[in-house]
């Protein structure tokens, strides 16, 4: 499988943009090699720019539920480009996307649209500042909820530790606003809240953990979550930007017991085009500009063209069967990587929730961010360069779910298993 004009991009690349990608994600310094330029999508498949076909897991990190270029959506976003890009004004798509969203999702009284995930959480947490008159605030360690300064931290060294960056160029004081927990770790939370009962603004999680590997909540912790932060007066967020949609029509908490306060969505609400949006109680909402003193604002926020394109992906999403197809087609893929790791004798398991899919290397259990991180990621390393020379397209990280589409088939899905039996051979011996 040659790769010669993948490389000639990515040297291009380098010299005009810093690592030669746009995101740290799309790099392949933990795998080795240079990355590879897609040039086209079509339903399950990416083709590069040498002409190599693959069966796509990456899915955009996860708006492609539909698969790629569904026709639906691409004449949508047709019409719509012949009416105009943008306008710098409301529109009447704004408006239908946003009664979608809370016709769908309990909780959503209102909605306001940004251009990306990251945003949504930025404003989230604003809001609940404002709301609370508090600053603090407790993530999970391993979920990730965008790029900003007081959500780019971990934890420090002991249970009541306050946060590090994680990012140069992070102020400390921004850094020290920021508790971190373990995932599925219902005491570690309440301690922080403990330790500071007038403190702590908001409590961010991740409804199914999607960022290091995919790690489902506990049995009723995401319902005993909400009574103990509703306890402190602390607002519950949860970021449903990869689950949203993805796992039901609809938020993702609803299937765990959780009642959020507000809800950070994205990915699949724009059916690949950029978007982002915050929804919640009216009450919450309402201290946004221009009714309340919380500013926020984005030129092309509720953008015409991710618009369209959101409303006719969620068109389809509410089709009959969709969700039980995307359930048979995860669990067959589950089913299938269980037994090779089995036939192949390494160590490994494999989380899935959903149509969201992650195969650990050496770890037998994984329930949180240090399990997660205990993962062989030398050999995955290995399984990636085998599955991609077998013509199977993965994220460059062990710390990615594999996304399953509407678009795969079960003749790709048994294709893509018979790949890794062969690469966990191959990583093995390696």
């Amino acid at each position: 499988m040659t790769t010669n004009k993948s490389r000639e991009w990515f040297a291009r690349a380098v010299e005009r943009i810093p690592g030669g990608v746009n995101s740290p994600v799309r790099a392949w310094r933990a795998v080795g090699g240079a990355p590879r330029f897609i040039a086209r999508a079509e339903g399950a498949w990416v083709v590069d720019v040498d002409g190599n076909r693959l069966i796509d897991y990456v899915g955009a990190y996860g708006p492609a539920i539909l698969g790629h270029a569904h026709p639906r959506v691409v004449e949508a976003v047709a019409e719509q480009a012949r009416e105009g890009f943008s306008f710098g004004a409301a529109t009447a798509l704004e408006v239908e996307l946003a009664e979608r969203l809370g016709a769908a999702i309990a909780g959503a009284e209102k909605v306001r649209l940004v251009s990306s995930g990251t945003e949504a959480g930025m404003t989230a947490l604003r809001v609940a500042r404002a709301a609370t008159g508090r600053t603090g605030l407790i993530k999970f360690d391993g979920c990730y909820h965008g790029h900003s300064d007081a959500l780019l931290v971990r934890a420090g060294s002991g249970a009541l530790t306050l946060g590090v960056a994680d990012s140069a160029g992070v102020p400390e004081a921004i850094a020290a606003s920021t508790r971190v927990a373990t995932y599925n770790a219902l005491e570690e939370v309440e301690r922080y809240l403990a330790a500071d009962p007038r403190g702590i603004a908001a409590v961010i999680i991740e409804t199914v953990a999607a960022n290091m590997g995919v790690v489902a909540p506990a049995a009723e912790f995401l319902r005993e979550l909400t009574a103990l932060v509703h306890r402190y007066g602390a607002l519950l967020i949860c970021d449903e930007v990869i689950t949203g949609f993805r796992l039901r029509y609809g938020a993702a908490y609803e299937l765990y017991g959780a009642a959020p306060d507000l809800i950070m969505l994205g990915k699949v609400i724009g059916g690949g085009l950029p978007v982002g949006a915050l929804a919640g109680r009216a009450e919450l909402m309402d201290l946004l500009a221009p009714l309340g003193p919380v500013y926020q604002a984005g030129t092309l926020a509720g953008n015409p063209l991710a618009v369209r394109a959101g409303i006719e992906t969620l068109k389809l999403l509410a089709e009959d069967g969709v969700y039980a197809r995307l359930e048979s087609l995860g669990a067959r893929l589950e089913t299938g990587l269980r037994a090779a790791l089995k036939a192949s004798g390494a160590r490994g398991c494999v989380n899935r929730v959903g149509s969201l899919v992650t195969l650990f290397h050496g770890v037998e259990e994984v329930g949180d961010g240090r399990a997660a991180r205990a993962a062989d990621t030398a050999a995955f390393a290995r399984f990636f360069q085998g599955m991609t020379a077998r013509g199977i397209h993965l994220a460059p990280s062990q710390f990615e779910a594999m996304f399953v589409s509407l678009a795969h088939t079960e003749n790709e899905i048994d294709a893509t298993v018979a790949a890794a039996r062969e690469a966990l051979d191959e990583a093995r011996g390696g």
